[in-house]
């Protein structure tokens, strides 16, 4: 998955940053643009749900965990119910081995604690892109595939549908 070098983003990637320091959003957003990437920002769960239903390509969220109102890990948990193949990285100045299990039990993609190297988020993003990629082209995959009832197809659609849920790949069992 991480064959993007760090300062190389994917093609189109869209990153929807979501933290309520707004200092901290400002220069993240600079840093991403200018590395080609399209950035979206806001400061609070309730918005981020919004971004993410007005805007459905946006493919890696890069969420705070501590905000004030809607939290990071509801917000996740709202996230993951309603767009399943969406792509969380945590992040957070207060990192807890059971908010990072929490997190990683709700289908976020990985947990990054501040302060963070770039290059390393700019990797995790590329991955989180890839993963957003592979599930789609798996969907896909499973709505086109020939010669299999629509019984089949549907169980196989929401087999990929819990798995990108849950953060995980699909495997087919064939």
């Amino acid at each position: 998955m991480g064959e993007y070098p760090a300062g190389v983003a994917m093609a189109a990637t869209h990153i929807l940053l979501v933290d309520d320091e707004a200092e901290f959003v400002e220069v993240m957003a600079e840093r991403l643009t200018i590395r080609g990437y399209h950035v979206s920002c806001c400061s609070n769960g309730k918005d981020a749900l919004t971004q993410l239903e007005q805007h459905p390509d946006i493919d890696v969220t890069v969420l705070d965990l501590k905000m004030p109102g809607m939290g990071g890990i509801e917000t996740l948990e709202a996230i993951k119910k309603r767009q399943p193949l969406a792509q969380v990285i945590m992040l957070t100045g207060y990192s807890t081995v059971s908010s990072a299990t929490e997190a990683m039990k709700l289908g976020a993609f990985d947990y990054v604690v501040k302060p963070f190297d770039n290059d390393q988020l700019i990797v995790l993003i590329n991955e989180a892109a890839a993963r957003k990629k592979k599930f789609a082209d798996q969907l896909l995959e499973a709505r086109q595939r020939p010669y299999i009832s629509a019984s089949k197809r549907e169980q196989l659609i929401a087999e990929i549908t819990e798995a990108a849920a849950k953060g995980k790949l699909h495997t087919p069992a064939e």
